[in-house]
């Protein structure tokens, strides 16, 4: 599979954001499934798929901690995905310095 074919899914990415949002840097499977039952209306078993596929696919990391299975965030399937990205950053870098010229010429002319 893919890192595009793992993102594509809207759940798997917005468990990727709460894991990134967690400031402990770890979240247990629980905490996910509750946040992500009430927004998807999903069940706890398909939660637990979708991390196991972010888990394989190199997105996450999981640990033990007693009974509880604690996830971070792993970088390994993002770097694939920024790989992939930088052949494109060309085209809005170029656009971004161009807006930053303008706003800075707006920025002087109401001087």
């Amino acid at each position: 599979m893919h890192a595009f074919d793992v993102l594509g899914d809207p759940v798997r990415r917005r468990i990727l954001e709460l894991l990134a949002a967690d400031p402990t840097g770890e979240s247990s499977a629980g905490d996910v499934a509750s946040v992500v039952r009430e927004e998807f209306g999903i069940s706890q078993p398909a939660v637990s798929q979708h991390l196991k596929v972010l888990r394989d696919h190199g997105f996450a990391t999981v640990r033990a901690e007693g009974t509880r299975r604690l996830y971070a965030v792993d970088p390994t399937g993002l770097r694939e995905v920024d790989a992939w990205v930088e052949q494109f950053r060309a085209f809005w870098d170029v656009r971004l310095d161009a807006l930053a010229t303008e706003v800075a010429r707006g920025k002087r002319s109401r001087r």
